[in-house]
């Protein structure tokens, strides 16, 4: 597979130079010879895509893919973080990627798994959220955040509102929603998101892409809202209330961000992950009071 110019020049850590036709006449020959040597010395990135059933690392969940969409294990995963700028992570069970994307583009985009076990999460508040007050409070979460994400070195972040509002599937026991956030570089961000709830924890399927990628992102993920099911004895279902734990958080607090210290990948990322110029973060960061608020809330309702 051919890599484009931008993704040479980051694999090979290279500095990006200013496009060549913005140069003078030397200087453009020049930055084009460059780019064409970054281009040749690359080294080819071949990735062990795999599609059907895959039962996940971890052996809880099983993905029933078909052929239109790759599984990526974590290994793979985690170069696949590094080709797009981030730290090497090895805490994801793998990632699946549209078996029509060019994870090579600027327009790449992917859905990272990952896997909680923080307990049964209990699901009864699902008719009593107000979810335009929790996008209130998240924005306001986002805001809090913003001086440790310049001490970072981060962009700050602005959580604009909902791209898809949150829809809880109580029969499939399935949450999604998504987020359009912003940078103050002007990069706007889609993170779509879906929490699969099972007897111990929860599988979180987030795809995070460029907000212009909104229509394709949201014809992917509707039949990856299918696909995903835990396997026997890991189900909801279940679960048994003498021997399992509960969760602290209900689904109010997973839209907000719960566990966000235990998400390892987006935690680890600095909430966002860098790829080919396009700030494509999670926003976490900054939400760690809120959370905070949630939890004593429920457990205040419990006393």
């Amino acid at each position: 597979m051919r890599l484009t110019n931008i993704t040479a020049a980051w694999i090979l850590g290279a500095s990006l130079a200013l496009p060549a036709w913005t140069q003078e006449p030397e200087a453009k020959e020049a930055t084009l010879e460059q780019e064409a040597a970054a281009e040749e010395a690359a080294p080819a990135i071949n990735f062990d895509y795999q599609t059907g059933d895959i039962v996940l690392p971890n052996k809880v969940a099983t993905l029933h893919l078909g052929d239109k969409y790759r599984y990526l294990t974590p290994s793979d995963t985690s170069r696949l973080l590094q080709i797009w700028g981030n730290p090497p992570d090895d805490s994801t069970q793998g990632a699946i990627v549209s078996a029509e994307v060019d994870l090579f583009s600027d327009t790449a985009w992917a859905v990272f798994l990952t896997y909680t076990d923080d307990g049964h999460v209990d699901d009864s508040d699902a008719r009593e959220i107000d979810y335009e007050e929790l996008l209130e409070t998240m924005k306001e979460g986002v805001k809090s955040g913003n001086e440790q994400r310049k001490k970072l070195g981060y962009p700050t972040m602005e959580l604009v509102g909902w791209a898809e509002p949150p829809h809880y599937d109580e029969g499939a026991k399935k949450l999604y929603w998504a987020k359009e956030i912003k940078s103050n570089e002007g990069f706007r961000s889609l993170n779509y998101d879906v929490r699969v709830l099972g007897r111990e924890g929860v599988l979180s399927m987030e795809a995070v892409a460029p907000m212009e990628l909104l229509a394709q992102v949201r014809e992917d993920m509707k039949p990856l809202q299918t696909i995903t099911e835990f396997n026997e004895g890991y189900r909801y279902a279940d679960f048994n209330s003498k021997t399992d734990r509960m969760a602290e958080y209900g689904l109010g607090a997973l839209i907000a961000g719960a566990a966000a210290t235990k998400l390892g990948l987006f935690a680890k990322l600095g909430a966002f992950l860098l790829a080919f110029k396009k700030v494509i973060f999670a926003a976490v960061i900054g939400l760690f009071a809120l959370l905070g608020k949630l939890l004593g809330k429920k457990k205040d309702e419990a006393a």
